[in-house]
């Protein structure tokens, strides 16, 4: 068979991040410390120039702690540019997509955004959970979609998982592999199956600790201690679903159930609850704590 050229070729040197949330400006911040040009995209400028200034907090941050000069950080943020609209990434050589974890949504923007790429484009969902393969049928290149699941805090967290779909290209694999690494992750290759690696064990346990709360096993401050202190976790299961975000992880306990058919994969009725009254952690104030004050109070 012969070699097709255009992807001999192919190099990543424009990356486009579609959703300027935690997930997405995290991504942004290490592509373009990596030295990768940038193109933040959000449907609002407001949640692009507050992604900006969180991004620039926290290169603050590392220069302030010696890990970053003065300027490499004006170096990083020179490269990232801010778009309102899907057309703006036209000219990317890759494209990830860090929106909302609801299939319809992200359908949705990878409908729009084959409309504007060129050919060789690569896709990338930093979907936590949900079928690469699945959505990459939503696309025109399926063989040059991949999953890129990068964990949060996106600047501190090592690993990324790279998910193939059924469809997806060696060449792809290949590429993205080498372009993680040179953002200073580690790569870690997961089959394309509910939750792949890290949220398959993770978001069980955080779902458990929940059925814990509900059945008044223990309180939320008694179940995050035992787990600080019982198993040396850095953060308690619930304290790690208030910053995760109790919706995200309702989302993900649901793709699990329904892809894997399994009951021990049942969402807690009290976490079903807290999302249907909005308590979804930090982002929202409250969760399993109460975010209101200086420090944060447990709320059962």
């Amino acid at each position: 068979m012969s070699q097709d050229n255009s992807r001999a070729d192919f190099t990543i040197s424009k990356v486009g991040v579609i959703g300027a949330g935690q997930m997405g400006s995290g991504i942004a911040q290490v592509c373009a410390q990596a030295g990768y040009e940038v193109l933040l995209q959000d449907l609002g400028s407001e949640q692009l120039d507050k992604a900006l200034a969180g991004i620039e907090k926290h290169l603050d941050r590392q220069v302030k702690k010696e890990k970053l000069s003065d300027k490499d950080k004006e170096a990083a943020l020179k490269q990232i540019s801010k778009a309102t609209a899907i057309s703006e990434l036209s000219g990317c050589d890759l494209v990830i997509e860090a929106a909302t974890e609801n299939e319809d949504v992200k359908r949705s923007i990878f409908h729009e955004l084959c409309e504007e790429l060129k050919e060789n484009a690569i896709i990338c969902t930093n979907t936590s959970s949900i079928s690469v393969t699945r959505l990459a049928s939503t696309t025109d290149r399926p063989g040059r979609f991949m999953g890129m699941h990068f964990m949060n805090p996106v600047p501190v967290m090592q690993l990324v998982e790279l998910i193939r779909g059924i469809a997806t290209d060696e060449d792809t694999f290949a590429t993205i592999r080498e372009l993680t690494e040179r953002l200073g992750k580690t790569p870690v290759a997961a089959e394309d199956f509910p939750a792949f690696i890290v949220n398959r064990i993770l978001l069980p346990m955080i779902n458990e600790a929940v059925y814990t709360l509900y059945e008044g096993v223990g309180s939320v401050e008694a179940i995050d201690t035992a787990m600080k202190l019982g198993a040396n976790h850095p953060m308690g299961p619930l304290e790690l679903a208030d910053f995760i975000g109790l919706d995200t992880c309702l989302a993900v306990m649901h793709v699990l159930y329904d892809g894997l058919a399994d009951s021990k994969y049942r969402p807690c009725p009290l976490l079903v609850k807290y999302v249907e009254a909005g308590w979804v952690g930090r982002k929202a104030g409250r969760g399993f704590y109460d975010y209101s004050g200086d420090t944060p109070v447990p709320t059962r």
